[in-house]
């Protein structure tokens, strides 16, 4: 992985379900096929890329933390944890590193609970509503703000 930017890809809860749950909401594309554009991608951008999905958030929150003085980047969707967790939030705070914020629906146009976000107050940006394809601009983002 030397000399390519390195960046973790963190899917939160629920997204295992990608593809069957609330289609009309978040999309037909799979998880698999999410990550697998963004490996595609990834190489394009001569990117060293990890996904890595948990239901659980201190499964999501030990990832994050082994990630410190490995990554360059951290690219997330945090699900629901987005709009509860403190505990995310802080991990993310926690290793320096820049952190793009993705949300297939757009979060603002849904419940009034789903508004508010824990991780965008430390995100360089949040990418909402643009469905999959916003994974992709997220990455490429991040990865021009990694490089500049």
């Amino acid at each position: 992985m030397s000399g390519r930017t390195r960046i973790l890809v963190i899917h939160g809860p629920n997204l295992n379900l990608l593809g069957t749950r609330e289609p009309d909401i978040y999309g037909r594309e799979t998880l698999a096929e999410i990550d697998a554009g963004l490996s595609v991608l990834a190489d394009k951008l001569d990117c060293a890329l990890e996904s890595f999905q948990s239901n659980h958030e201190g499964e999501l929150i030990d990832r994050i933390q082994q990630g410190m003085g490995e990554l360059e980047g951290i690219l997330i969707n945090p699900g629901g944890l987005t709009h509860s967790s403190v505990s995310l939030r802080d991990a993310l705070g926690a290793t320096g590193l820049p952190v793009m914020e993705v949300h297939l629906s757009n979060i603002f146009a849904r419940e009034s609970f789903r508004h508010h976000s824990f991780v965008s107050g430390i995100a360089l940006g949040v990418i909402s509503g643009l469905g999959a394809r916003g994974y992709s601009v997220g990455l490429e983002a991040l990865v021009d703000h990694v490089r500049s």
